[in-house]
């Protein structure tokens, strides 16, 4: 297997709305989107799925020694190996890979956020961060678009955030503010014992407000001229708030007690709808 192709299937077998847009791509770009989402589920999988903290804390160490690898030209790993073209091809920086693993390291040392501005720092890290790395290998012409990538990550990951409310407390994580909470009259219990109430689809409503006005800050922010380029980006967009939307209209308290998704039709008609639009 090569490292093209383990990235491939890494992404594949995500299940994400990413992979379906990732096929509009020309054949560079796309195996450069596709290293950088493989290595983002690499990091990812070991702060979601490996219980002994030290031995986590140890791997995302290694990742850490991994990019400097990359960066000095010796990648090891199948996703490095498949990053390599893409580094300097697009300019991306190493930093922002850092970022991304001090991102997932953060869900071992935290399962509450007492505050948006501490939960902003968490999805500018596994998210914004993502989006500008993205924004680069789509390519642009105009720096406002940096902008653009920034706040449609934050609106990608809060979404994230609302769809799996239930899922996250069931691993006793929440990622909704607790001050937020509170100002809503809803405990941590009742999140994590999945008590469907007035009070929590306010509380939930209220988190959707927040991720659509990211959505509408990142749109007025894309320069025209850039529209093409990020085409694939914008398909995220139409992807992620068609969801948000379901999500609302089924009555945002459910994500409690079910996965709310898009099937996978849904998710290619939008994807073809925006790039119809922007070819």
């Amino acid at each position: 297997m090569t490292p093209q192709q383990y990235c491939q299937e890494k992404t594949a077998k995500s299940g994400s709305s990413f992979y379906y847009s990732f096929r509009f791509l020309p054949k560079a770009r796309r195996l450069a989107i596709t290293a950088l989402y493989a290595f983002c589920r690499e990091v990812d999988d070991i702060a979601d799925e490996c219980t002994d903290l030290t031995v986590a804390r140890t791997k995302l160490n290694w990742w850490r020694g991994e990019i400097e690898n990359l960066y000095q030209n010796k990648p090891q790993h199948p996703v490095s190996l498949a990053l390599l073209p893409a580094i300097s091809a697009y300019q991306l920086d190493a930093e922002h890979f850092m970022e991304i693993i001090d991102g997932m390291e953060m869900d071992l040392n935290f399962n509450r956020y007492q505050d948006f501005k501490q939960l902003q720092l968490y999805c500018y890290r596994v998210a914004s961060v993502v989006g500008l790395l993205s924004a680069q290998i789509f390519g642009f012409n105009n720096r406002k678009t940096l902008k653009f990538a920034h706040d449609l990550g934050m609106a990608l990951q809060l979404t994230n955030i609302i769809r799996d409310v239930g899922e996250d407390a069931r691993r006793n994580r929440i990622y909704l503010p607790l001050d937020e909470l509170a100002k809503f009259q809803v405990t941590e219990d009742d999140i994590l014992h999945s008590r469907e109430s007035a009070a929590v689809t306010k509380l939930l409503d209220y988190q959707i407000e927040r991720a659509e006005s990211y959505y509408d800050r990142a749109l007025r922010e894309l320069p025209s001229e850039d529209r093409k380029k990020q085409c694939v980006s914008l398909m995220m967009a139409s992807i992620y708030r068609t969801l948000l939307r379901e999500i609302k209209a089924s009555g945002a308290e459910k994500v409690l007690n079910a996965r709310i998704a898009l099937g996978t039709l849904r998710k290619m008609l939008l994807a073809c709808k925006v790039w119809l639009k922007h070819r």
